[in-house]
């Protein structure tokens, strides 16, 4: 007698080996029940193994930390050996995620680096001792959460790099302004308004980034690794000295040929304008025309709110009084525009160098994640 899987499962565990996540099943069942189960949902494999509680019993600890990826499929198992089990692979550096429902779950539940207890049909020991409870009792909603986690995981590395990347940004205009001998670029009340503005509303919408279309085909990230990791930091900087080089570009043409006052609006116009444009390049390493610009709608709002009251500011007489900000000509406004979207084809460039250079990374899953399943 079989329980058959529910709908959808098989194609979760398929999601879970192209995420780098191998799904190992734990049962009480009979092992031939068990292979049977684990062979439909293809978590049992050609090159796996199936093991019995009995012969869990005749193997060392030591052995079974070796030898323990060679195995899919653990049946006739006691409350010890999944205890032993998640042991085993947390020594291999994998992440353990270990389900399930009744009181003989609790220990390897607590074990786990993430347990996960049934909601439903689960006891209040096996909650009480799991991390987190799954509502719907379901494998594939674990799967769907995996998507989210690294979605979150995603956005917040991405509104950091745009907050930080903007910063050095407005910092290199200052600094750099003050080296060259320059008046101050910027008034404090002109970077103060960039900072409310135009760093805030991009950096909340990219934090609400919809999750990339391959982002269960990439292998997980190392517990072990800090967020700044892969370079990002060089990123950060190099992106952040373009920012500030740009618009001390825009602050040196308006004060050479139109006048202090000219070249502060310019540079206050173009630093809220780059910044704005460049939240688009933070979106992802791919070329932002193969994404799709538009996908993100908070991102879009974000970029036309901020668009239309950095314009405002200068256009609205009493504003720019405030601001201490004049009125640009045709000429003006044509200088400002372009230096703006410069970040675009610079960083479509570096973007497309990156890929000639590295070429495009192919993924061979290799187990980093596991999620233990209780199959009853």
């Amino acid at each position: 007698m079989i329980d058959p899987p529910r709908e959808g499962v098989k194609e979760a565990v398929k999601t879970c080996k192209k995420a780098g996540i191998k799904t190992v099943m734990i049962t009480g069942d009979h092992i031939a029940t068990a292979k049977a189960i684990a062979k439909d949902l293809n978590i049992l494999n050609a090159n796996d193994k199936a093991i019995t509680g009995q012969e869990l019993d005749a193997l060392p600890q030591q052995q079974l930390e070796k030898t323990i990826s060679q195995y899919s499929v653990f049946a006739r198992v006691t409350p010890e050996h999944k205890v032993r089990i998640v042991k085993a692979w947390q020594k291999t550096g994998a992440v353990v995620a270990m389900t399930g429902d009744g009181v003989n779950d609790s220990p390897a539940l607590k074990n786990a680096d993430i347990g996960i207890a049934m909601g439903k049909n689960g006891t209040d020991v096996a909650k009480n001792a799991a991390d987190m409870i799954l509502a719907d009792d379901n494998f594939v909603t674990i799967v769907e959460a995996v998507k989210q986690g690294r979605s979150i995981y995603d956005n917040i590395k991405k509104a950091i790099h745009f907050l930080i990347a903007t910063n050095i940004g407005e910092i290199v205009t200052i600094f750099m302004g003050l080296v060259l001998g320059l008046k101050s670029p910027l008034l404090a009340i002109q970077l103060l308004w960039i900072n409310l503005v135009t760093d805030s509303l991009p950096a909340i919408a990219i934090g609400l980034e919809p999750p990339d279309k391959g982002i269960m085909s990439r292998k997980p990230v190392s517990s072990k690794k800090g967020i700044f990791a892969d370079g990002l930091w060089n990123k950060i900087v190099v992106e952040g000295i373009m920012i500030g080089m740009l618009t001390l570009v825009a602050f040196s043409l308006g004060n050479k040929f139109f006048g202090l006052e000219v070249g502060r609006t310019m540079a206050f116009l173009s630093m809220g304008l780059l910044e704005l444009v460049h939240s688009f390049n933070i979106k992802s390493e791919q070329s932002i025309f193969k994404i799709g610009i538009f996908e993100n709608k908070f991102l879009v709002g974000s970029f036309i709110v901020g668009t239309l009251v950095q314009i405002s500011v200068v256009l609205v007489p009493t504003l720019a009084d405030i601001f201490k900000l004049v009125a640009l000509n045709q000429t003006q406004w044509l200088i400002t525009i372009i230096i703006s979207l410069l970040p675009i084809p610079i960083m479509e460039l570096q973007k497309k160098l990156n890929e000639v250079k590295y070429g495009k990374t192919i993924y061979q899953p290799k187990v980093q994640e596991v999620y233990v399943s209780k199959n009853k």
